[in-house]
């Protein structure tokens, strides 16, 4: 964050903020009275009519922590959800057998869908051909270069998250615009090399620190991680942006009346 200005210890007292855009803003541990925002300590606030989309840890309304709440919530309404928290190498592999098997039928919907349609944006959110390419990147990033310590496993195509600020050999062409098979092809790469891990996985190997990383990119330079943790970062992807594939998908298909 050391490119940001430097507004710590701002105060904004009596203004009118209503319809401003935050973007890259570090808002960490800021204190806010009588205002309406999530994610920070609220005193004296009205929150209605909001919609999170995200991950929820920690939070805490009038002194209770709803996250387990929503938590379980999922679960219930998404019997396969708690899969994709294994503890085990066995169920790292039974959480991927799902979640190709999910990702299947979310490639089927949208192919039923004209090819332009999944270029667009829904509500600013990524489309169905960036998402796939953001979740190429998360596997070559997290499996590819965290766990098998490939320096530089991006294809061209690979979409990192927008804020991401460019690193050297990182690709970042998001407005390129490939076909769905294409990026399909692209997407099956990536789901090859984690099945490829997954499949030869055992428990001993969870708790196992990777090598440290060598060369620029992402995850970090010299960074090492248990292998547990970078499976379990490109679950979540996984599961979320599938989640907000088929919200979106939805939204796409209600308009053109499919």
């Amino acid at each position: 964050m050391s490119d940001l200005s430097d507004l710590r210890g701002s105060q904004f007292q009596d203004a009118d903020l209503q319809g401003s855009r935050f973007t890259m803003v570090d808002l960490t541990g800021s204190t806010f009275r009588f205002a309406g925002f999530h994610g920070v300590v609220m005193r004296g606030v009205e929150l209605t009519d909001t919609t999170i989309d995200g991950e929820v840890q920690n939070l805490v309304i009038n002194g209770i922590d709803v996250a387990p709440l929503v938590e379980a919530e999922l679960d219930r309404r998404h019997p396969e959800k708690p899969l994709f928290r294994p503890t085990t190498a066995d169920g790292f592999r039974q959480a991927w057998d799902v979640n190709e098997r999910l990702w299947a039928t979310t490639v089927d919907r949208a192919r039923r869908l004209p090819a332009e349609l999944l270029h667009e944006s829904v509500a600013e959110e990524w489309s169905f051909i960036q998402t796939l390419r953001h979740l190429a990147f998360a596997s070559e990033s997290w499996v590819a270069r965290g766990i098998l310590g490939d320096p530089s496993p991006w294809h061209p195509l690979s979409l990192p998250w927008d804020q991401m600020r460019p690193r050297p050999g990182v690709p970042r062409d998001r407005d390129a615009r490939p076909s769905l098979d294409e990026a399909l092809a692209l997407r099956l790469d990536g789901m090859a090399v984690v099945r490829g891990v997954v499949d030869d996985l055992t428990d001993q190997q969870l708790d196992r620190m990777t090598e440290p990383l060598v060369g620029p990119g992402w995850p970090d330079e010299g960074a090492t991680f248990p292998v547990r943790d970078c499976l379990l970062v490109v679950l979540n992807e996984e599961w979320w942006h599938r989640r907000y594939a088929e919200r979106d998908l939805a939204v796409l298909e209600a308009r053109g009346g499919y």
